[in-house]
This record gives structure tokens, C-alpha cells and sequence, in this order.
């Protein structure tokens, strides 16, 4: 069972500015509110291979995911996995030029690995509402990226 989501935003700022804040895993729970705290598990700049513990408080619960870099093409895309309790997330984000600016594009996906039936009713039975909450955050993640880098 695939869920995904697609959401875009302009930033008024270049793609290395909005790329900066987008590598910047340090600095991310300073720049986005939804975000708790960050560890960080590796050193060195921001590329394959980049890993950390983020936490993050949803539905009142509070959660900590490993995650780590799969793709880096700066300043124009990345990918970013993690594996939390039988899902398989994939996020990417791409930039994009457009009218003095640049599009920040965001996907993000949930696979189930191994789904028991337990969990399968579960995913049919809270799945959209984890879907419209996780596209709320995403949103709010982007709005608060091209607040940044329009500030830089």
C-alpha cells in the first residue's frame, strides 16, 4: 500500500539560498516549528549519506525517526529516507527557477513493509486522516523554508 503526496511553493529567493536552508539539518528545528529537536549521527557538510534523529510532536504524540540523505544534487533536488515501525518514508525535494525565484517541490511517501493484517486495517482505517495531517505539516515545512531563505 503506496500513500503520497505532491506539494509545491514559491520562494521568492534563489535556489542556493533556499537550498541552503533546506541542507541546513542542524539549523531545521530552529526554521521549522513543527520540528522538536535535531541529532545529528554523522559529520560533514549536508550530502549522501548525511544522517540524524529528528523529533517531531504529531497528534500529541512525540516521535523519533532516524533519517538519512539517498540523493543530493545541490542546489537542485534530495531525497531522504527513514524506517519507522514496518513504513518505508521517501521524501524529496526539488528546486525549480521560475520568475525571479525558485519552486520548491516537495513529495513524500509511505510504503508499508511486510504489512500485517493488523496493520493493514489500521492503515484502512486512520491512513487519510495521517495523510491530511502529514500534508498540513508539509505545507506549514514549506511555508516556513521560503520565510528563511527569503530572510537571508
Amino acid at each position: 500500500m503506496n500513500r503520497g503526496i505532491t506539494l509545491t511553493q514559491h520562494v521568492n529567493a534563489a535556489a542556493e539560498k533556499v537550498w541552503a536552508v533546506i541542507s541546513d539539518v542542524p539549523g531545521s528545528a530552529a526554521t521549522l516549528s513543527g520540528i522538536d529537536a535535531i541529532e545529528m549521527l554523522s559529520d560533514g557538510p549536508y550530502g549522501k549519506g548525511t544522517r540524524w534523529k529528528e523529533t517531531r510532536t504529531m497528534m500529541r504524540r512525540s516521535e523519533t525517526v532516524e533519517m538519512w540523505v539517498t540523493q543530493s544534487d545541490p542546489p537542485r533536488s534530495t531525497t531522504v529516507k527513514a524506517l519507522q515501525v514496518g513504513v518505508d518514508y521517501t521524501s524529496g525535494m526539488t528546486l525549480t527557477d521560475r520568475d525571479g525565484g525558485t519552486d520548491l517541490t516537495v513529495t513524500f511517501g509511505a510504503e508499508l513493509t511486510n504489512p500485517s493484517r493488523t496493520t493493514k486495517i489500521g492503515m484502512a482505517l486512520f491512513g487519510k486522516l495521517g495523510m491530511r495531517m502529514t500534508r498540513k505539516a508539509l505545507a506549514r515545512d514549506l511555508a516556513e523554508i521560503a520565510a528563511r531563505a527569503e530572510s537571508l
